[in-house]
């Protein structure tokens, strides 16, 4: 699936959610940023894969998500997906 790309959803005064977002940009990896607060789609996104409820750091990719990974845990998710060269 060619089309996918690895979306981030979070927020601008989240911790989790920055250090995700510096650490994919240092590493060079590409993602779509999303704001659950000020982006409505991307709430409903994130709500429809918890039975309604926001959770984040999310980062999805395709039919596959983590919630608030670890940097581990998103190392291992990007080399599952073949996102890390």
């Amino acid at each position: 699936m060619s089309d996918n790309k690895l979306k981030l959803h979070g927020t601008n005064w989240c911790t989790k959610s920055a250090n995700l977002r510096n650490y994919l940009q240092s590493i060079w990896v590409e993602f779509e940023d999303f704001n659950v607060e000020t982006q409505p789609e991307a709430d409903q996104e994130v709500r429809a894969l918890y039975n309604g409820e926001l959770k984040f750091p999310t980062v999805i990719y395709g039919d596959d998500f983590l919630k608030n990974p670890t940097i581990k845990e998103m190392d291992a998710f990007l080399e599952k997906h073949g996102l890390r060269d």
